[in-house]
């Protein structure tokens, strides 16, 4: 089982993600490997003087980095021997079983779209994000920023992929899939999720539980939230500036520190042919160890040929 990782992708990037591989490998699996791409000549002595046992790490070398500025289809096309575009060809190949980064967002979205590409039958793949619930547990919330407008039957989707995720990541039973909305009942709501409703509750691959509402985000009432990306991006950014105004004010506790982006350390990009997660720009060492974890459970339980088999046509 191979992880790569973009090790030129985001702010703090070479150093920080050096540093988040050498967390990781101290809690990933024996048979667990991860390669880095980006240039050898920077990646090696920041290897070597963290101490990193080279036998479970391998650096495949990128000449160009896509910087967070440039534009993701131009970036690509003209830089293709890229960390991103490297990374992307070397999971086409199956030479290694994911890929992460905490580089360019949009350059992350478009190789994934143009490299591996959507499962046929996903209408548009869609980004996750995860909510802490009350329970301990971590709810899934999908789209959080790939699709600003989005159809019914789109919304349908995202709910059936963010179950398959919830099952077989974070091991939920049967997940609770709920709708966001403004209010609880059938008739509620826009014209889009008026029409998400009447469809959901047609959909035996889904345990739809209804309409839910801003404040059910954190509870226990849904173990899967389906919305647009446009009102899931909201939600995650509001998430975690409570994060940021309650760490100031030395408010913390167990259950708000799940607000910060580093617990989970990525969102993964659901629908495309092969595991992918895209971290926060300014991904610190522990934000990359976890999106390393997470991209090894990802792989692990072959998530996107459970989506495959389960929504490809």
């Amino acid at each position: 089982m191979r992880v790569a990782l973009d090790a030129m992708g985001g702010d703090f990037a070479p150093e920080a993600t050096i540093e988040g591989v050498k967390l990781a490998i101290e809690e990933m699996p024996s048979d667990s490997g991860i390669v880095l791409v980006g240039k050898k000549d920077i990646i090696d002595p920041l290897i070597a003087a963290k101490g990193i046992d080279t036998s479970l790490v391998e650096v495949v070398h990128a000449k160009d980095v896509i910087n967070m500025g440039e534009h993701p289809t131009r970036a690509l096309t003209q830089k293709p021997e890229s960390s991103i575009a490297i990374g992307f060809g070397l999971l086409k190949e199956k030479i290694v079983n994911a890929f992460c980064s905490a580089g360019n967002t949009g350059a992350m979205h478009v190789g994934a779209m143009f490299t591996i590409k959507a499962i046929e039958g996903i209408i548009r793949p869609g980004i996750a994000g995860f909510v802490p619930k009350e329970n301990g547990d971590y709810g899934v919330i999908m789209d959080v920023g790939a699709n600003a407008d989005c159809k019914p039957d789109v919304l349908v989707q995202f709910g059936e992929m963010g179950s398959l995720y919830a099952r077989h990541i974070f091991k939920i039973d049967n997940p609770k899939v709920g709708l966001m909305n403004l209010g609880e009942e059938e008739q509620k709501g826009t014209l889009l999720t008026q029409a998400a409703f009447q469809l959901f509750k047609l959909d035996k691959k889904v345990n739809f539980i209804g309409n839910i509402e801003g404040r059910d985000v954190f509870n226990d009432k849904t173990d899967v939230i389906v919305c647009d990306g446009f009102t899931g991006n909201v939600i995650l950014k509001f998430a975690e500036s409570i994060y940021d105004i309650l760490k100031k004010r030395e408010l913390l506790d167990p259950f708000f520190n799940k607000f910060n982006y580093e617990a989970i350390g990525g969102s993964p990009i659901l629908g495309v042919n092969g595991n992918v997660i895209i971290g926060h720009g300014v991904s610190s060492p522990l934000a990359i160890k976890n999106m390393l974890l997470q991209a090894q459970k990802m792989a692990k339980s072959n998530i996107h040929l459970k989506i495959k088999e389960s929504l490809g046509e």
